[in-house]
């Protein structure tokens, strides 16, 4: 049985040593040169936050360990606002729960090189999928020295957001696509160390919410941070020239000013990003092309769970392959099944943290909301959990988070309501 994988980044490289379990030939294709040796593409990183799904992927092939030796641990949010104290709000109720930042290439690599280490796994670069014929397994590379042609037993499209697998299914007549392009860009900024040390508290995920935008900034290994700008779209066309970024920094993140020697050449020149939801209808095709993570589902980041969300596809395909006895042909339809309800969910509350991000962490209602939640954990431990921890620290099934926090939120609400009408009739008895 030979695998053919479409994309040697994130997903492809973690399906990859799983299918290498299964004592499959797999062949990884990458349109990029190898990403250990290459220098990485400027202001792309968007730093990762790993979770307990994504750990609990890496846990079951013994990789966590390896693979997040330099991630940095962020046990709650830190907000900046333009004036004022910063403040600190902690993910889990008893503040001892964090999510890992890790850089997006640095991860990459620790599991391309897993990858290839196993045995049975091997890796084309500078390979870019031009034709398939998703019936046959039959597919043309672009490559260095020209077209070849290749075939598989089974393709499996990893290659992320903008899928060339995809978009040959789509040119087949095969699959529906449904791209919901977010009305905002992204745009990464640096802040470095400062003497050696972090300029900011290593420990948090830093956000300065501002409205109808924000930023964010994760740490690294180095002692640095990268930061992200999440913009209405257009809106970075607004500032051309040095004075009118400094100015407009000093206005609106005016404790980044000091701490960004780079700011104005990081902001003049990196590129503005893209974000958007990928629906795509099916997911496979003859039982022998499929796809996986964001190649069939992308989702914006602003729950921290694309990778997340994409390494927990790995789990479940290969427990479907488990569950079927190895048949693809059953496997795949049997993947989106079990899948696509839950990848549906996670779009959607992806989209609505970026509301709460961006306009609500700073308010002392959204406070006194958090307070209040972390205080019914407290009391209710297992029976009343946060969106935040069941999304973050558990591999609860995304969809049914949802069901359980509309549950929680009504039993909430009837118990306030009762609690009411007995204060009332204590009440009217004193009068």
């Amino acid at each position: 049985m030979k695998v053919a994988i479409v994309g040697a980044g994130l997903t492809g490289s973690l399906l990859a040593c799983y299918l290498a379990r299964r004592g499959l030939t797999v062949t990884l294709y990458e349109r990029r040169p190898d990403p250990r040796v290459a220098t990485a593409e400027r202001g792309r990183s968007i730093n990762l936050a790993i979770s307990e799904r994504g750990l609990d992927a890496l846990r079951r092939i013994g990789l966590d360990t390896t693979v997040m030796a330099d991630a940095l641990p962020m046990k709650g949010r830190m907000i900046h606002p333009v004036a004022g104290a910063l403040d600190f709000q902690q993910y889990s109720a008893k503040g001892d729960r964090a999510i890992n930042s890790i850089s997006r290439s640095a991860l990459n690599n620790a599991l391309l090189t897993a990858a290839t280490a196993a045995a049975g796994v091997s890796v084309e670069f500078e390979h870019r999928l031009c034709e398939l014929d998703s019936a046959a397994g039959r597919m043309v590379f672009q490559t260095p020295s020209g077209k070849v042609s290749v075939a598989a037993d089974v393709v499996l499209g990893a290659d992320g957001a903008g899928s060339a697998v995809r978009e040959q299914l789509l040119a087949e007549g095969i699959v529906a696509e449904d791209v919901d392009f977010l009305d905002y860009g992204y745009k990464e900024l640096s802040i470095p160390a400062v003497d050696g040390e972090f300029a900011l508290d290593p420990g948090a995920l830093h956000i300065w919410p501002r409205g109808t935008s924000m930023m964010i900034a994760l740490p690294n290994p180095d002692r640095s941070f990268t930061c992200t700008l999440f913009w209405p779209a257009g809106s970075f066309d607004a500032l051309t020239t040095d004075t009118a970024v400094i100015a407009y920094f000093g206005e609106h993140y005016p404790d980044v000013l000091p701490l960004a020697p780079d700011l104005v050449d990081d902001y003049l020149h990196n590129p503005v990003g893209v974000l958007g939801t990928v629906h795509t209808l099916p997911w496979q095709a003859h039982g022998r092309t499929g796809l996986i993570g964001d190649a069939a589902h992308a989702i914006v980041p602003f729950y921290g769970q694309g990778a997340n969300c994409a390494f927990e596809d790995v789990v479940e395909l290969d427990r479907c392959l488990d569950d079927t006895g190895g048949s693809w042909a059953r496997a795949l339809p049997l993947f989106e099944a079990r899948r696509r309800e839950n990848t549906e969910a996670i779009a959607d509350m992806a989209l609505n943290n970026f509301i709460e991000m961006r306009d609500k962490v700073a308010s002392p209602a959204f406070r006194l909301t958090k307070q209040v939640e972390h205080t019914l954990e407290r009391l209710l431990p297992g029976k009343y959990v946060s969106r935040y921890e069941l999304v973050s620290f558990s591999t609860t099934p995304y969809a049914e988070v949802q069901r359980r926090v509309r549950r929680q939120h009504r039993y909430v609400a009837l118990a306030a309501a009762a609690l009411g009408l007995v204060a009332l009739r204590l009440l009217r008895r004193r009068r």
